[in-house]
Parts: C-alpha cells; sequence; structure tokens
C-alpha cells in the first residue's frame, strides 16, 4: 500500500488543504482500497467466491421456504371463501378433522353466511407413460358451484356431483400435458388392490397446491368413489351420508369473519371456524417447515459473518506494518478506515452479486417438481442481508487498524 501511494500519482487539491485526490480525481482512501484490491485479485476473488456460495446458501433456502410454504398452504390461501371450520376435537387438523353434511346446513343457516362447501382430501396418483414415477396429486373433493371449488381458467367448472369429470390444477397441466377433454387416469389403493379411474378433464385452474402436491377436484361422489379405502370399509359398504373434512364458508361481507367466526362457534356444535391464514399455519408441517428452515437461514448468515470476519482480520494483521508507515507519513486514521470499510463493501458486494447470477441461474435449470419459489420480499431481505454482514464482519480488522502505531511499524518503537 506505500508503494501504491508514492507511484500512484497523488496530488492535494490545494495548497492549504490536507484531503488529497489522484490523478483519476478519487480520494485517496479509496484509491488505495481499490488498487490494492486490483494487485491482489486472487486473493481478494477467493474471499468473494466464498461470499458467492454463501449467498448462493441464503438465497436457495429463501427460495426453498416460500416454495415449500406455497405448496402447503397455496389451495387453502386462494380459497374463494373468509372461514374454514374443522371438527372441534380434530385440534385444527384437517386429516383428522370429520364434517357430515348436516353441519354444512347448519351453516348454511347462520347469520352472514353466504355460501359453504364441504371440502374432503385424499391423495392418489397419475400413471405416466415411459417408465416414468406416477405423478402423486392431492384428490379434492367438493360441491360443485359452492365454495372450495377453484376458479377455471380454460374449460368450464364441475356441474354434476356424480359425473366422473375433475378439473385439474396448472401443476398437474403442466407436469402431464393433458388438456381440457383429454382423459385422466388416476390410481387408488381399495383395501390390498390398485384400482385405475378414468376421469374427462373438463376444466383447468391456477395452482392449487395441497401438501406439496398439485391437485385435481372431483365431485364429492365421485371422490368417495376414487378415494383410497382400507378393506373394512369396502366389506361394510359405502356410507350414503359421505364425510367430508372441513368446510369453506363464504361471508356477505368479508369484514364481519371475525363476528360471524364467534356465532358460528356458539350456534353450530362440535365445531371451530377459523380464518384462512390459522387454517393454512395448522397444514401438517406448515409451521415446523417454515421455523427449521429460518433457522437454517439464520445460522448461514452467522457463519458468513464469522468467515468473512475471519479473512479480513488475517489480512489486515498481515499489512499493520504497512498501515504504520502511512501513519507516519501524515495518513490519518478516518483514511485508514474509510480505505478498509471501501475494500470490503466492494469484495463483499461483488460476492453478493456474483452468487445472485450463479443462484438464478441454477434455479432456471431445475425441474418444477422442485419446490423452489423466489418472490422479491424474501430476496431483498436476504440480499440486505448479505450486504450487512461484510461490514459487520470487518469491524474487528478495522479496530486492529486504527491501532497500529507508526514508530514501531518503522521499528523506532524501544
Amino acid at each position: 500500500m506505500v508503494t501504491d501511494t508514492i507511484q500512484t500519482g497523488v496530488r492535494p487539491v490545494s495548497g492549504k488543504s490536507r484531503r488529497y485526490r489522484t490523478q483519476l480525481g478519487l480520494p485517496v482512501p479509496i484509491h488505495l482500497a481499490l488498487k490494492e484490491v486490483w494487485r491482489n485479485k486472487g486473493r481478494f476473488f477467493l474471499i468473494s467466491s466464498v461470499v458467492a456460495l454463501i449467498t448462493l446458501l441464503v438465497l436457495f433456502i429463501a427460495g426453498l421456504t416460500e416454495g415449500l410454504g406455497q405448496g402447503n398452504r397455496e389451495y387453502i390461501e386462494n380459497l374463494n371463501a373468509q372461514l374454514v371450520v374443522y371438527q372441534d376435537k380434530a385440534d385444527l387438523s384437517i386429516p383428522t378433522s370429520r364434517m357430515s353434511q348436516a353441519t354444512v346446513r347448519q351453516l348454511r343457516q347462520v347469520d352472514g353466511v353466504e355460501a359453504v362447501g364441504a371440502v374432503a382430501f385424499s391423495n392418489v396418483s397419475i400413471p405416466l407413460p415411459g417408465g416414468k414415477a406416477p405423478l402423486k396429486v392431492s384428490l379434492i373433493g367438493v360441491l360443485p358451484g359452492e365454495p372450495g371449488e377453484p376458479d377455471v381458467t380454460q374449460g368450464r367448472a364441475l356441474r354434476s356431483k356424480r359425473a366422473d369429470e375433475t378439473v385439474i390444477d396448472a401443476g398437474v397441466a403442466s407436469r402431464t400435458g393433458l388438456k381440457v377433454g383429454d382423459m385422466l387416469t388416476v390410481r387408488s389403493t381399495l383395501g390390498s388392490k390398485e384400482q385405475l379411474y378414468d376421469l374427462r378433464i373438463v376444466g383447468i385452474a391456477p395452482s392449487s397446491q395441497y401438501f406439496i402436491a398439485p391437485s385435481i377436484f372431483v365431485p364429492y361422489i365421485t371422490w368417495d368413489k376414487v378415494r383410497p379405502q382400507p378393506l373394512s370399509t369396502l366389506e361394510t359398504g359405502q356410507d350414503p351420508d359421505v364425510s367430508f373434512n372441513v368446510a369453506a364458508v363464504r361471508l356477505k361481507n368479508p369484514s364481519d369473519a371475525p363476528a360471524v367466526s364467534k356465532i358460528i362457534n356458539a350456534k353450530v356444535k362440535e365445531i371451530v371456524a377459523v380464518n384462512l391464514q390459522t387454517a393454512y399455519e395448522n397444514t401438517p408441517g406448515y409451521s415446523a417447515q417454515q421455523s427449521t428452515l429460518g433457522l437454517m437461514r439464520v445460522f448461514t448468515l452467522l457463519i458468513g459473518l464469522l468467515v468473512i470476519g475471519g479473512f479480513f482480520r488475517i489480512q489486515t494483521m498481515q499489512k499493520v506494518a504497512q498501515i504504520g508507515v502511512l501513519k507516519a507519513i501524515g495518513t490519518s486514521s478516518a483514511s485508514v478506515a474509510v480505505s478498509s470499510i471501501m475494500q470490503i463493501l466492494t469484495i463483499n458486494s461483488f460476492g453478493v452479486l456474483l452468487g445472485a447470477i450463479m443462484t438464478f441461474g441454477l434455479a432456471a435449470g431445475l425441474p418444477s417438481a422442485v419446490p423452489i419459489r423466489f418472490v422479491g420480499s424474501a430476496v431483498i431481505s436476504s440480499v440486505a442481508s448479505l450486504l450487512v454482514i461484510g461490514p459487520l464482519g470487518g469491524l474487528a480488522s478495522i479496530q486492529v487498524l486504527l491501532k497500529a502505531e507508526p514508530l514501531r511499524a518503522l521499528g523506532l518503537a524501544s
């Protein structure tokens, strides 16, 4: 750095001023910082590469958090309703909740309720040609024309309670290549045997994932026929009163949701009504999954903080003598600090930019089955965090520079 100062044409701005600028018009601290980075490209590129890999990991965790979260909540989050009603003993667990048609009729009589649709969930698979693994999908039974049935972007909605027809979401359409009018074959398990069912595709809905799987929607009587069933159910015959998991309630005035939910809980026995956010936050594994991934992201940032701080600490210790010489010839401690901060910002920013490019390039090549999704707010917060940890990690090294003694650096200290 001393040699750089002598050979790079540093000149004073005026005869009386102690502020210096280079021939390019840059302040000396910034010039020295960039000059050192340029002359030691290999060393600084190494730490930028480490920052890039940390950025890659942080952004992928953020994308995975959003992707998995969306895969669990997408259908419920986009329901054309304001409340979801569970069996009170189910502890807001959709798989264990049971809802009868009689309960649905009672819900329709509550003041403020516009429409109620019963919704049932199960899982089946779609055999794919070419020896590919079957596509696992959520089989959702709905009441045609009632809340719970998705809006369609192509074709038409379901019309009959008994028809062997289905509305598939965009995820199923993109992964299978099926379109409106095609026949869809689903594979279900009845007792100990596998059974195939053919359903006519009458519509395609926007992506409506549930339990990290794309969805197909069928009339509720068709759902009861197609869904996997244990052998005991088959031996006793079908239950004429089909049992649902939850009920989706659409209100006349959506802003009345808190008040209407209290009325429902008071008037209808053995049920509990909650808003959509509470409903999807209680889907199986959602909260645990989100908190685990969030914790992973925090630890990754802490690792990045330690790595960057350790690198600059080691580098600073190697040039204490040079800093002492600069101070001996009149360079202020403020200039030394600004130069060091500029280096840290430059290297860290380049690493974050490189990592972001790597992340989006890699994500573009991933198959659609990988649940990763980037949203603006998550990406911005992650990038901002990564840009902050660089200067924070370098604070210790700046303290070392400020304590460098000119006499000790020149070998004149006793």
